[in-house]
């Protein structure tokens, strides 16, 4: 069964990105680079989701996560670059 928080973090180009998902009856997704919110969105059922940021380099480096709910927990996968990454889950 899927707990109601998740945690998944990973270091990109020295800066932090962060996923925390709910998954409650209205759950939802952040996104956090470097502890700053860049994006969110509500959970709807089990479709996946894809939230984006940008790495504050310069230039900015785009960051797309993308959220699928799988039975059990989440799974969070990053790309940057063209680069998918998974991230990997951390204690909430």
């Amino acid at each position: 069964m899927m707990g109601p928080r998740h945690h998944f973090h990973l270091d990109a180009r020295g800066h932090s990105v962060t996923v925390n998902v709910e998954c409650r009856r209205r759950g939802a997704a952040e996104l956090l680079i470097d502890g700053k919110e860049t994006g969110r969105a509500d959970l709807r059922g089990r479709r996946p989701l894809l939230l984006s940021g940008e790495l504050p380099t310069d230039p900015p480096v785009t960051v797309t996560v993308d959220v699928t709910l799988e039975p059990g927990a989440p799974r969070c996968v990053a790309v940057i670059d063209g680069a998918a990454t998974p991230m990997p889950a951390r204690p909430f």
